[in-house]
């Protein structure tokens, strides 16, 4: 197993406890290269007989995750791995299960991808200030794929999965935790250390009663199978060759996708103005 990372700083703050960084600047795209060192540290987590919690968090305080990046060619993770699962899909469910508790701290910017991640962690904290979800796909002429329509409604309720869906824009963090998309939107003043201290209390407690308590929960709670997600994900990527996808693609290269820009900081504001259909008056 190749455990060089690149896009990802792992830091053990004690045998228990480990804390892992998303650092692929300038605004922390998820890519190609990324899922391969996520596939790498899932089997660091599985492996690891010490290891309770592990917390996400990223580098750039902009940024948790901005979205998906097909720059870096998409051969990674559209190619089925042996169990039949797509890259991402076979990540995101073990994750899931991993006997090890799994905390999104999210500061800045989750959208697409970056919020299906942090739906396949446990627990997902927010800076009340900073962090912003969103699932953006419908805007750009896609669906969500890697989670989002299986785990967001059994968070928020089919309601509001289908306004966060369909209506493709940015929520702040009290609206998300208000919704349930966030189990608390913290001051951001306050961020960092309550999220510490969760984790050491976290870290504190027996990994037997923690793994069994969290697949007892996965059980009962009905945890989506991985089938119905690679399900998802397979249309997700049909969905590229749709004609509003590739209409809207150039849009949003000439609006600066993918780099630091006013799109990137406001992407809800900006997703209306790719429609070429009839606007609302």
């Amino acid at each position: 197993m190749d455990t060089s990372l690149k896009q990802l700083k792992i830091t053990r703050e004690n045998s228990a406890y480990w804390r892992v960084t998303f650092d692929n600047p300038p605004i922390n795209l998820l890519d190609a290269a990324t899922v391969p060192e996520l596939l790498n540290l899932i089997e660091l987590m599985e492996s690891d007989p010490d290891l309770r919690v592990i917390v996400f968090d990223s580098a750039n305080p902009e940024f948790f995750i901005a979205h998906f990046s097909a720059s870096a060619g998409l051969d990674t993770i559209v190619t089925p791995r042996p169990n039949g699962l797509y890259p991402w899909v076979d990540f995101v469910d073990r994750l899931s299960r991993v006997p090890v508790v799994t905390v999104a701290a999210i500061r800045g910017r989750a959208r697409g991808v970056g919020a299906e991640f942090a739906l396949s962690c446990d627990i997902r904290f927010g800076s009340r200030e900073k962090a912003i979800l969103a699932q953006i796909e419908v805007g750009v002429g896609l669906f969500p794929g890697g989670g989002a329509l299986e785990r967001l409604p059994r968070l928020v309720g089919r309601g509001r999965a289908l306004e966060v869906i369909l209506g493709a824009d940015d929520f702040d963090a009290v609206t998300a935790e208000m919704y349930g998309w966030l189990n608390r939107a913290v001051p951001d003043a306050e961020f960092e250390g309550f999220v510490d201290a969760f984790a050491r209390r976290i870290a504190s407690f027996d990994k037997q009663a923690l793994s069994e308590a969290k697949r007892l929960l996965n059980a009962h709670y009905d945890e989506p199978s991985s089938a119905s997600v690679n399900e998802s994900q397979q249309a997700f990527f049909g969905a590229y060759r749709w004609p509003g996808a590739a209409t809207r693609a150039p849009k949003l290269a000439a609006l600066g996708v993918g780099r630091y820009s006013d799109l990137e900081l406001n992407f809800g504001r900006y997703l209306s103005q790719l429609n070429d259909g009839a606007s609302a008056k």
